[in-house]
């Protein structure tokens, strides 16, 4: 079985973060091994408290999980201080980690901020070069490409913005009100690729940032090519919108496992 490694922060309503990415990562088939860079208060209304973890633990964490069951490809999440961002670039680097996606996660779906700016200097210096690619929503591509994006043609430019800074492949996604819920691929060899797809009428997306990377790094991890590791993803997110799972005060969590029948889970046994 391959395996994939999430690097991200908690989330102990279930949707996002961590369990998402678990949850994303077992219904795409691989082996889901985690490494916690914060325990977040949240729920679908919005974030009460961060208590990170310290540096030398998140260091331990990844050595055991890399000297162990080295990963076939990577995520990274919710990463919000200087201190863990070079921790986490480093042990990428010392293990020649493969297959890295980096959601690059700066603001919650709530409007919270979570990284500062020194911390986001960090992440654009030693982070992003590091990976296969990103996928930022538009919020967080304006902060990478430091222009404000209002169309599908600026989505665009962004990205090639954001690929000649860093050197990786970027996955500009819309869905914030921009181009429903088509997304554009700049690749590493500045070529482009279009997605597609309608806008699901579900108020219920929290954790999709975090569901959508995790699914395109299992399959990287798989050795599906970069393309068809997207499209695979968002047909994936899209039966899991699609599910139209109704939990929480908020904006709810998604039906990570829309796909997954067994005698247990049919009730059969």
């Amino acid at each position: 079985m391959k395996t994939a490694l999430t690097i991200a922060g908690t989330d102990p309503s279930g949707g996002a973060g961590i369990q998402a990415d678990i949850k994303t990562m077992t219904a795409n088939g691989v082996f889901a091994l985690t490494a916690v860079t914060a325990l977040v208060a949240q729920n679908t209304t919005g974030v009460t408290s961060i208590q990170e973890s310290s540096p030398e633990f998140l260091a331990q964490q990844l050595d055991c999980v890399f000297t162990d069951i080295f990963p076939d490809a990577v995520k990274t999440g919710m990463v919000s201080s200087i201190p863990l961002i070079e921790v986490i670039a480093d042990k990428l680097t010392q293990y020649q980690a493969r297959n890295i996606v980096v959601d690059p996660v700066m603001v919650a779906t709530s409007g919270d901020r979570l990284i500062s700016d020194g911390a986001l200097e960090t992440l654009k210096r030693r982070l992003l070069p590091l990976a296969a690619v990103l996928t930022p929503n538009i919020p967080e591509a304006e902060i990478l490409a430091g222009r404000s994006i209002r169309s599908y043609d600026d989505m665009v430019f962004a990205g090639k913005e954001i690929r000649e800074k860093y050197g990786c492949a970027v996955l500009c996604k819309g869905g914030h009100q921009i181009s429903d819920a088509n997304d554009v691929l700049i690749d590493r060899d500045g070529s482009i690729c279009f997605f597609t797809a309608k806008r699901i009428n579900n108020p219920n997306t929290h954790g999709t940032g975090c569901t959508l990377s995790s699914a395109i790094a299992s399959n990287l991890a798989r050795g599906f090519s970069l393309e068809d590791s997207i499209e695979r993803a968002k047909k994936y997110i899209a039966g899991a919108l699609s599910a139209m799972l109704d939990l929480g005060r908020g904006s709810g969590p998604m039906d990570h496992m829309w796909d997954l029948h067994s005698r247990f889970i049919d009730g059969e046994v």
